[in-house]
């Protein structure tokens, strides 16, 4: 089976069950509200309490807060993809489920820039080209860190070396769709997703009818994008090329 018949064949299996999962758990599309008004809500209460010398206590608060929200978002996810469900208790656990692994990866990443930003430094003017560089080949490299921290139980290390090895394997079969999707999301929202844990969709400020529309059009698209990505995962990480060449035949 070649690359453009495995294609299709993936495709078949998993926009079939993402289009059920979206159908049936269509909540999902609103949680991105949510989190918009959490993150609002906390940078206003951060700014209050901590100004001046404490605003770095207010920023590791914000920082958890935030890694809070993308746990809740990825156990929601978990649970879609798995039990093709969620409920308001998994809505209410899931703001510390992952919240502990999600921080170790992001650790490790913030090493690696520390260590990026230190040899740019001795680069000088090259410093630029080269950072741009290095982010357009993390994103591409690690763009399904979400999907391997819910759906593999790794330790943050060997979830980023899995990744690696994931991406190795199914490059095409990953990358074809998430790009289709991302300038689809571009060409209707303006939303350029350039962060590894994205939530939904930014929400303007400006409420006409118009913009709501284009978030809800928008947050549709994400929501699928989402549920698609992780049956897609879920598919390609529990076979082989050669085994879903068999499968195919019947």
């Amino acid at each position: 089976m070649n690359y453009i018949q495995d294609f299709i064949y993936v495709n078949k299996q998993t926009i079939t069950k993402s289009a059920k999962g979206l159908t049936k758990n269509w909540g999902i599309i609103f949680t991105g509200i949510v989190y918009t008004i959490i993150s609002m809500l906390v940078g206003m209460l951060m700014g209050l309490l901590f100004r001046g010398p404490l605003s770095i206590i207010g920023g590791f608060i914000s920082y958890f807060i935030q890694s809070a929200i993308i746990s809740n978002y990825l156990y929601l996810l978990f649970n879609i993809i798995n039990y093709n469900k969620f409920s308001i208790n998994d809505f209410k656990q899931g703001f510390m489920y992952f919240i502990w692994k999600i921080y170790g990866v992001l650790f490790i990443i913030y090493l690696g820039q520390l260590l990026l930003s230190m040899i740019s430094n001795m680069l000088g003017s090259g410093a630029y080209a080269i950072s741009m560089i290095v982010g357009i080949l993390v994103l591409i490299i690690f763009n399904p860190l979400p999907e391997t921290i819910y759906l593999k139980g790794y330790s943050p290390s060997d979830t980023l070396m899995y990744n690696f090895e994931f991406m190795k394997e199914n490059w095409f079969n990953w990358l074809v769709p998430n790009i289709i999707f991302l300038g689809l999301l571009y060409f209707l929202t303006g939303n350029v997703m350039l962060n590894l844990f994205n939530t939904g969709v930014n929400l303007r400020l400006n409420y006409d009818i118009r913009t709501i529309i284009e978030y809800l059009i928008g947050q549709l698209i994400f929501s699928f994008m989402m549920i698609y990505r992780g049956y897609l995962f879920k598919l390609l990480s529990t076979s082989t090329r050669r085994k879903r060449m068999f499968m195919n035949k019947f």
